[in-house]
C-alpha cells in the first residue's frame, strides 16, 4: 500500500474541500457584460415608433409595411414588438415575417412583451411565466435573439422585498427556459420596482442565469439626472431602446442628448443595437427618419 506524506495529504484534503464549496455555491449572479473591442452599434427601430399607424379599428400599417419602411431607411435590424402580431400568431406568420426580413436585409433584432413577475408562487404568476415563454417559443422562430421584459410593481399589501424576490425567481425560471431556446431575456427600466438605476439593479444583480441582461430604456428614468442612471445601468445592457425625449424629477420632457447617450454607451464598451423607439409628438413618419440620421451620425 503507498503510503502518504503529510504534504499530499494537506493539499489532497485542501483541493477536496475547495471543490465541495465550489459545488454548493449557487452560480454566480450577473456580471456587467465583458466585451471585447470597442464599442460597436447598429440601428434598429421598434415598431412601436408606429404604434397610431398599427392600431385601431382599420390600421394604416401591418408589420409588413413596418419593414419595409425600416428597409427603406437603410437600418440593420427591426423590432417587432409582439403587441402587433395578428392574433393567433402562426407558424406560417413567423415564418413570412422572418422570411420578409431576410429579403430584405434586416437582422430581426428582438420583439417585445408586456409581463408582471412581481407575483408570489401560484396561477397568476404561471399565467405570466406561460405567456412569455409562449414569446420565447416565437422569437426563436424567428430568430430574434432577445425579448424585452417587464418586472412589475409591489402588489398590494406586499412589500418590496417580497416583490423583489419574487420577480427575481421568475426571470430566473423564465430565462431557464429561455436559453433553452438560445433566446435572451433582458429586463427594462419601466416602472415599478424597476423605476430608478438603483432598483433595477437591486434586481438584476441578484439574477443568476448567463440568458439574462438589462434593456436600456434611456427615456425611461424620472431621477434628478437620467444621464447618471444610464451610466450605471450600460454596462449590463444587452439592448438599448433610445428615446428622443428624457424627464427629469420636476421637469418637463426635454429633447435628449443623444450624443452624450451615446457616449455613455461607448464608455460601457457596449455592442450591439440602438433600437430607436419614438414616442414624442411629432408624425413619427416625419420624425423617425430625421432622429434615425442622427443616431447614424453618432456612430
Amino acid at each position: 500500500m503507498a503510503t502518504i506524506n503529510r504534504r499530499s495529504f494537506l493539499a489532497t484534503a485542501l483541493a477536496a474541500t475547495a471543490a465541495a464549496a465550489a459545488a454548493a455555491r449557487p452560480a454566480a449572479a450577473i456580471d456587467p457584460i465583458r466585451r471585447r473591442g470597442r464599442a460597436k452599434f447598429k440601428l434598429s427601430l421598434a415598431a412601436y415608433s408606429f404604434r397610431s399607424y398599427l392600431t385601431g379599428k382599420r390600421p394604416r400599417w401591418t408589420l409588413d409595411d413596418f419593414l419595409d419602411f425600416c428597409a427603406d431607411q437603410q437600418l440593420d435590424g427591426t423590432e417587432p414588438t409582439s403587441y402587433y402580431f395578428p392574433r393567433p400568431v402562426t407558424d406560417e406568420y413567423l415564418n413570412h415575417l422572418k422570411a420578409k426580413a431576410f429579403l430584405l436585409g434586416l437582422d430581426i433584432s428582438g420583439t417585445a412583451v408586456r409581463n408582471n413577475f412581481c407575483l408570489p408562487p401560484g396561477p397568476a404568476r404561471q399565467r405570466e411565466l406561460a405567456h412569455v415563454k409562449r414569446w420565447v417559443d416565437y422569437a426563436a422562430k424567428l430568430g430574434a435573439p432577445v425579448i424585452r421584459i417587464f418586472s412589475g410593481g409591489v402588489p398590494k399589501g406586499r412589500t418590496l422585498e417580497e416583490a423583489r424576490r419574487w420577480c427575481v425567481e421568475t426571470i430566473e425560471e423564465a430565462c431557464q427556459y429561455a436559453g433553452s431556446k438560445g433566446v435572451f431575456l433582458a429586463l427594462e427600466n419601466h416602472g415599478g420596482i424597476s423605476t430608478t438605476a438603483e432598483d433595477l439593479l437591486a434586481v438584476v444583480r441578484r439574477v443568476r442565469s448567463p440568458w439574462f441582461g438589462v434593456n436600456l430604456d434611456t427615456g425611461n428614468f424620472r431621477s434628478r439626472d437620467p444621464y447618471r442612471d444610464i451610466e450605471l445601468v450600460a454596462p449590463y445592457a444587452i439592448n438599448v431602446q433610445v428615446k428622443v425625449e428624457i424627464r427629469p424629477a420636476g421637469s418637463a420632457r426635454q429633447p435628449a442628448d443623444l450624443k452624450r447617450i451615446v457616449r455613455l454607451l461607448e464608455q460601457a464598451g457596449y455592442r450591439g443595437y440602438l433600437v430607436l423607439e419614438y414616442e414624442a409628438a411629432e408624425d413619427p413618419l416625419t420624425a423617425v427618419p430625421r432622429y434615425l440620421e442622427q443616431l447614424r451620425s453618432l456612430i
